[in-house]
């Protein structure tokens, strides 16, 4: 699994990510600024899903190393499966 380049915060990226569109949305930008707005919010969109899919890899992990509480163990005695 790929580790996130150092520094990268997802909660501050999302922040950006939502000034990012409150700008776009206010329609105050020029197109150029609009652009540049636009571009760094793809790229801020694309680091933020590839960290959460990250994250989502790392709890399918730990959580296939759990037992899960609902399967019952083979090896368990049933009453009255045993030969007395």
């Amino acid at each position: 699994m790929a580790r996130r380049k150092a520094g990268f915060q997802f909660e501050k990226a999302l922040e950006e990510l939502e000034s990012l569109v409150t700008r776009i949305e206010e329609g105050d930008l020029s197109l150029e600024e609009s652009l540049t707005a636009f571009e760094r919010g793809v790229q801020l969109t694309r680091e933020c899903q590839k960290a959460l899919d990250e994250a989502e890899q790392k709890v399918e992990i730990l959580s296939s190393d759990q037992p899960d509480p609902d399967e019952e163990d083979e090896d368990t005695d049933v009453p009255g499966d045993g030969p007395f």
